[in-house]
């Protein structure tokens, strides 16, 4: 039987309370990585701003969505009663464009909803059936009362040693290394 070489996905510190992540954070990005994830049992201020997280893309993908679908759907519209199927009935335009106006935002309505929800999924890497932070013995707390940062292996300035000091340089608590298997 040939036995299987772990591979690192990174190192985890876990930290007791949330000012002393939000330091952590700040220390980490200041030291240079740029891949790491907080994890909280709840909302922590300031911690995307310590993080320097992105303005996230969600609401410019909702707009996108909902303007495919109104334009998709007034199109659709247009198209039908002008080109493939006129009919002139009593004099009335082929454009009636007010006649279409309930479509045209229902359709706007739905793109919107479903990219904004499509997008937010893809942009948080989901469904993720398991992630490798799941095989931290000590991950349990997180959902509960403690506070973890992971610094992920795939960052350039990634040493194992020499990260897992620098996090125990930073008053983690308990620092150990994430499997990825």
């Amino acid at each position: 039987m040939i036995a299987r070489r772990s591979h690192i996905y990174g190192v985890i510190g876990e930290f007791e309370k949330p000012e002393q992540l939000v330091h952590a954070a700040v220390k980490i990005r200041e030291a240079g990585y740029r891949y790491y994830e907080s994890y909280t049992p709840f909302p922590v201020e300031g911690l995307p701003e310590a993080m320097g997280m992105r303005r996230n893309m969600v609401p410019l993908i909702t707009l996108l969505g909902g303007l495919v679908g109104g334009l998709g759907g007034f199109g659709f519209q247009y198209w039908a009663n002008v080109y493939s199927y006129p009919m002139n009935i009593a004099g009335r335009p082929l454009n009636s464009w007010p006649a279409f106006i309930p479509v045209t935002f229902e359709l706007t309505i739905l793109c919107a909803a479903l990219s904004a929800v499509l997008g937010m999924l893809a942009l948080n890497g989901l469904p993720q059936p398991h992630h490798p932070i799941f095989n931290a013995h000590r991950f349990t707390h997180a959902s509960a009362d403690r506070f973890f940062v992971c610094i992920q292996a795939r960052d350039k300035k990634f040493q194992l040693a020499d990260t897992a000091r620098f996090l125990q340089g930073l008053s983690a608590h308990h620092v150990s290394e994430v499997h990825d298997d």
